[in-house]
């Protein structure tokens, strides 16, 4: 493992430098105080621009009680053994860490307070701090957290400690700059792409051009003897009898390696490669999936097409599904209703563009293996390299570098066994360097999906039914129907089926709420207008009755917090008092913990859709870092926009249709919110994510906005392709 400082290795500011303790004491696995007071804070989980490394140490900071200005983060290595789920997905990071990173800054000061005790021989009860300085008020006493670090770093870590008085709070809710903003805006060293090591090759691989292909030859010959060359192979990633994990996709398991001394010769000895490719069979791998467990998953040959999944999904929405959830009579209560609205909403295969592709640093030995590249879920990795490299996993280190852009997409780490493998085979350390185009075709996409909703009304407009039956390809958005509206609806059904394919996919910022919740917003809308209704004032009454008399026991939202954000958000958008030419579009969803509510404005300007304004109340509790929470929601608006205007990857034979942004249209500033206001709930409840949850919301307000701008409703995306 690569050991590192930040402002060791600074050298733009010697003050700092010579500013540096000569001594470090570490009190435990997230906290070194140096003996000249200044403090090291181990941030523990990769940084994808989430901003938990600034987040992360504020928590530990804030219960050390330290003077934020003497404090150093550093990028916590990989440890299992001292760090629990040290990785990044479903905005758990904060949620998780909070109690963990508050014991830890908190029995720090514990151990500081009683080293003070007994060299001054006083109860430790009589021991308050404040910004690093230890105090006796009786007998006027002071003491630098660095003149007790010695001392203190040899007492036992108490067991239990008491946590600060949300009250007494100076860091955490304050503004706090990015600890790592000055190297980012300046161009230092921090992503996957800056790694450099001395004697390092450079490699890239060729993979199928469609999915339902394998390789059959190769002819390296033009290509083996141009300049820089070192190497071409083919590397098998995974072996046949591997038990995958999770998050052990794997596209194509052979490959085509390139090794050679630079990127540009590598690129173009890649291109002067001749291969065929022929058809793959269908087989079987097992898997351990997340959710079902240990299952043969069956891996269907053939070259699909974007118009066959879009009929196989029309075909799946008229024909029975598999029952999650049923309350109630729903069958009785649509045969019996005044009116039953039913529409169907779609969503295309999207990539996740990260602005960085995939790339992974290896040098593996006899002995280790020393990995560094920018991963989400290093600790799940760890086993599969071990697997493949035959190596004990604790001689694998994973050095984990700042993110160049995640959401989902580097919890697939393939490209980091394909490092690896190559490294292996040259004897030199590696850098795998992906090109855009092969980051966009090789597959681990958001899946496509369809939701077909149905509502009964009775003669007074009451919603009496609920209906939902959605699947995707290969995978449905529908795991569980817990989530709002079930509860609040007297009769309540859903279905969920999924088609097999073999395009692979995977998690996507948001999983499956991005494409439920627009749907489904879009649709109670609609349900509203037909009923006569307010929309959010439709929403409201029915979360007052989830919330006062709740149908079934399994909803897993707050019903309460869930309305509490629609009324914040209907107070500051200052909804129904908007100009004529203003048109307005409203949602409301909750995941992974957090709940957020849009109001979108839209504008038309020369038949040009403008947005104004995007107002946004979120509940997601304690607030750490208010800039990182900001930041983190305006990304999710500006980034649900796009896709839902323009985000759609389409197939023909297998092949992507779009492998790099020439043609893969992306949201523009032109597109953005003119100004997005952020409201957060305040209240003294654990905090949730923030990274995930105002995602989801804004596809639907969006949607809605657009329809009262155009009239028209949209049941496809991306919207500008649904005529």
């Amino acid at each position: 493992m690569l050991e590192f400082n930040i402002l060791a290795g600074c050298s733009s500011d010697p003050k700092q430098i010579q500013n540096l303790p000569d001594e470090w004491f570490e009190f435990n696995a997230y906290v070194q105080i140096g003996e000249n007071g200044v403090v090291t804070i181990m941030s523990p989980n990769p940084e994808a621009g989430q901003n938990v490394k600034t987040s992360m140490p504020m928590i530990v900071a804030e219960e050390l009680d330290v003077d934020w200005e003497k404090v150093m983060v550093e990028q916590a290595p990989l440890n299992t053994e001292l760090y629990t789920r040290q990785f990044i997905g479903g905005s758990w990071a904060i949620r998780r860490g909070w109690p963990i990173l508050r014991m830890a800054g908190a029995a720090a000061r514990q151990m500081l307070r009683e080293a003070a005790a007994q060299t001054w021989q006083i109860p430790v009860e009589e021991i308050t701090t404040a910004d690093g300085v230890l105090y006796h008020k009786n007998s006027r006493k002071s003491a630098g957290y660095g003149e007790m670090a010695s001392a203190a770093a040899n007492i036992p870590i108490p067991k239990e400690v008491e946590f600060k008085d949300l009250k007494d709070f100076k860091i955490i809710g304050t503004s706090t700059k990015n600890v790592d903003g000055l190297e980012i805006v300046t161009g230092k060293p921090l992503f996957g792409s800056d790694v450099q090591v001395e004697g390092m090759l450079i490699a890239m691989i060729c993979h199928p051009p469609a999915f339902g292909l394998k390789l059959k030859s190769v002819d390296d010959s033009a290509a083996r003897n141009m300049p820089g060359i070192r190497d071409i192979f083919t590397i098998k990633v995974m072996e046949e009898d591997y038990l995958r994990q999770h998050f052990d996709t794997c596209t194509f398991p052979e490959l085509v390696a390139v090794v050679g001394d630079s990127t540009w010769e590598v690129k173009n000895a890649k291109e002067a490669l001749e291969i065929e490719w022929e058809p793959i069979s269908e087989h079987k791998i097992t898997r351990n999936d997340y959710y079902e467990g240990i299952q043969e998953v069956t891996i269907p040959a053939g070259l699909e097409n974007t118009e066959d999944h879009m009929a196989k999904m029309a075909e799946m929405a008229t024909k029975p599904a598999k029952v999650i959830r049923r309350d109630g009579d729903p069958e009785k209560a649509f045969k019996n209703a005044a009116k039953v609205i039913e529409r169907t909403y779609t969503a295309p295969f999207l990539p996740h563009n990260c602005m960085e592709p995939m790339i992974f640093y290896a040098n593996v030995t006899e002995e280790k293996a020393e990995l560094a590249g920018p991963l989400q879920k290093a600790e799940l990795t760890r086993h599969a390299v071990s697997a493949r490299l035959g190596m004990p996993e604790e001689n694998i280190d994973i050095e984990i570098i700042r993110l160049g852009g995640g959401f989902g997409r580097r919890s697939y780490a393939h490209w980091l066994i394909e490092a690896a493998i190559i490294s292996q085979k040259m004897k030199a350390p590696v850098k795998l360097q992906y090109t855009r185009e092969d980051d966009m075709t090789s597959g681990i996409y958001r899946p496509a999906y369809s939701a077909t909703y149905r509502a009964a009304l009775d003669s007074d407009n009451k919603l009496t039914a609920y209906h939902i039956k959605a699947g995707g390809i290969p995978l449905s958005p529908l795991i569980k129907a817990t989530d709002f509206p079930a509860g609040a609806v007297e009769n309540y059904l859903a279905e969920t089926w999924s088609v097999n394919s073999n395009i692979t996919v995977g998690s996507f910022r948001a999983p499956r709420y991005n494409f439920l919740a627009g749907a489904e917003q879009s649709f109670l809308d609609e349900v509203a207008e037909i009923a006569g209704k307010d929309p959010i004032e439709f929403q409201l009454e029915l979360l007052e009755r989830a919330r006062t008399n709740p149908v079934g026991e399994n909803n897993q939202y707050d019903a309460g917090r869930l309305a509490g954000v629609l009324e914040l958000v209907r107070e500051k958008s200052g909804w129904g008092k908007a100009s004529p030419n203003v048109h307005r579009g409203v949602s409301a969803y909750y995941c992974q913990g957090s709940y957020a509510a849009q109001v979108l404005d839209l504008t038309l300007e020369n038949d040009r859709l403008v947005i104004p304004r995007v107002s946004c109340a979120i509940d997601c509790g304690i607030v750490v870092s208010p800039d990182g929470a900001v930041n983190q929601t305006e990304g999710c608006i500006v980034d649900g926009i796009g896709i839902a205007l323009y985000g759609g990857l389409s197939f023909k034979r297998g092949v992507p249709e779009h492998d790099n942004l020439d043609t893969y249209p992306m949201i523009r500033y032109s597109d953005t919110p003119k100004s997005v206001d952020i409201h957060f709930v305040k209240n003294e409840l654990d905090p949730t994510g923030v990274g995930e949850p105002p995602y989801p919301p804004i596809i639907g307000a969006l949607a809605n906005a657009l329809y009262r701008a155009t009239g028209k409703r949209h049941y496809h995306q991306p919207f500008m392709n649904d005529d």
